[in-house]
Formats: structure tokens, sequence, C-alpha cells
């Protein structure tokens, strides 16, 4: 087995070319690996971090982004999975252009239909708390980029009006949802059943999920959110420490700088003991 092999993986994954784009713009080398049903990833080194990315373009949709996203969780075995991409904000402070990192997930379409009408089921999962950790701590230091903590509603629609029957159904039982998107729910049940695995969704907002979406998408927005997005997301990662680089005792460094005292073999496989000589004087 190779330490290339053995590395740290996050998966990354979008719906839409443009999503998909704005990410692997901060991998400067990527290698592409197809599996053997032809799903593809590009795999390569995220700067300045731990971390090597797998990337993938799914297409649209929650159903197929479980599929394949627990298709790529057996074949790569990452540390987490992160969906990112663009989403219509369902809130008045919550602007285009702005990032919302989702703390839960929503599944909106739960529910009973009866003769007393449509019984609503929720249904919800909690983010990571060490990715929500992470990207809170990566927020306070982003000038250019509004950050929002909120629960990200998962819907099989494109909203564009406001008044419709699922915004207000949406707004009568998920009324502290931040965003709407359609792949979140896929990718973080895909996560959940997998086991141990950290999952994030993190959706910059490129239109108001009103009338006005097409206006928005026109004048550009989609690419600005996605870039958000895709910045938000490499700041988080260049937070967040692979599992066998976090300690109670020990303070996160994603730059790999350690005290004195310490060497840093993140990244490294090694099958015999390590022994190392402290030199100089404090």
């Amino acid at each position: 087995m190779s330490v290339q092999e053995t590395r740290p993986t996050v998966l990354v994954l979008t719906a839409l070319p443009l999503e998909y784009a704005a990410v692997r713009a901060y991998l400067p080398e990527r290698v592409e690996r197809v599996h053997p049903t032809g799903t593809r990833v590009e795999t390569g080194r995220l700067p300045d971090s731990s971390w090597h990315l797998a990337i993938s373009e799914l297409g649209v949709g929650a159903e197929r982004a479980a599929a394949l996203t627990t298709q790529l969780i057996d074949w790569l075995h990452p540390e987490a999975v992160l969906f990112v991409g663009v989403a219509g904000s369902l809130k008045d402070g919550i602007e285009i252009g702005d990032v919302v990192v989702g703390t839960q997930i929503y599944e909106i379409h739960g529910g009973k239909q009866t003769d007393e009408g449509f019984k609503v089921r929720p249904k919800a999962l909690p983010s990571s708390h060490a990715l929500e950790q992470a990207a809170r701590s990566a927020a306070r230091d982003l000038a250019d980029v509004r950050v929002h903590f909120a629960p990200i509603a998962t819907g099989d629609v494109v909203l564009a009006d406001s008044e419709s029957g699922i915004a207000r159904h949406i707004e009568r039982h998920y009324n502290d949802a931040g965003a709407i998107e359609m792949e979140g729910s896929g990718a973080a049940n895909a996560a959940h059943l997998s086991g141990r695995l950290d999952a994030l969704v993190v959706r910059g907002v490129s239109d108001r999920a009103n009338a006005r979406k097409a206006e928005a998408d026109a004048g550009g927005s989609q690419q600005r959110a996605a870039a958000h997005a895709a910045s938000v997301t490499v700041a988080v990662l260049r937070r967040h420490l692979p599992r066998g680089g976090r300690s109670a005792d020990s303070e996160e460094d994603p730059q790999g700088r350690r005290g004195a005292d310490h060497i840093d073999f993140r990244g490294g496989v090694f099958h015999r003991t390590v022994v190392g000589k402290r030199t100089g004087t404090r």
C-alpha cells in the first residue's frame, strides 16, 4: 500500500458544472479516476492543508446524490463528505452572494396524505459538529464573504415562487431553514448510513427563491454564489484536521506548524517504530 493511497481524503460533491469548476480551481494538480460504473472523480492535494480532495459532479437531485455518494464512499473511503454549490435564500437577511453552512438538513417532502390533509413527518440530519466548528472558526477570518449557520431544506423542486404552496409548506413546517436546494439530504443520508463519517452542506445563495430567480441567474449570481461556497469550503478544510491529527491537548494548525518538540508526520505511513532525538535547549 502506497503513501498516496492512504493520505486522508475529503469527498467534495457538486451538482452543476459551474459548482464543480469553482471547487476545481483550488486543485492546481489533478488526476482523474474512473469508478467501474463510470462515475468520475478528480483527485489532488489541497494546498496549505492536510487533505487530498476527490471532487465529483453528480448531477441534480437527492436520490441521485444519495446513490452516487454511497458508491464513492465505498470506493474512496473518505474521512468527510461535503456537498457544495448554490441555493435559494429563504430569509430576508440572507442575501445573494452570502453562504449558508447547514447546521442540519431537512427533507421537506416527508409525510402522509390523509383525508384530514397532509401530515408532515419531519426528517432532519445534523451536520458534523467538528466540521461546523471548523466552519465557524474559518468564517471569522473571511472578510469578503458573509457566512450564516442555519438549517438547509432539501426538496425535489426548484423554488421560483415565494407565494407557492411549497413555499408556504416550508414556512409552516421548516421556518428556521435559511436556504433551499436539491441534493444535500441525499449526500447527508449516505454519509450517515456509512458510519463514522463527517458531513457538511455548504451553499452559496444565488437567488431569493422567488419570481426573480431567472433574472438573478442571468446576472451571474450562480457563478458568484458557487465561487463563495467553494472559498468557504476550502477555508473550512484548512481549519479541519484528519482524525489522526486531532488530540485533546494540542492546537489545530492547518499549516503543519508545531511546537519545538513536535514532528508532523501527517500523510505518511510507517511500518516500524519511529525514534526521534531532541536537540538544543529551550
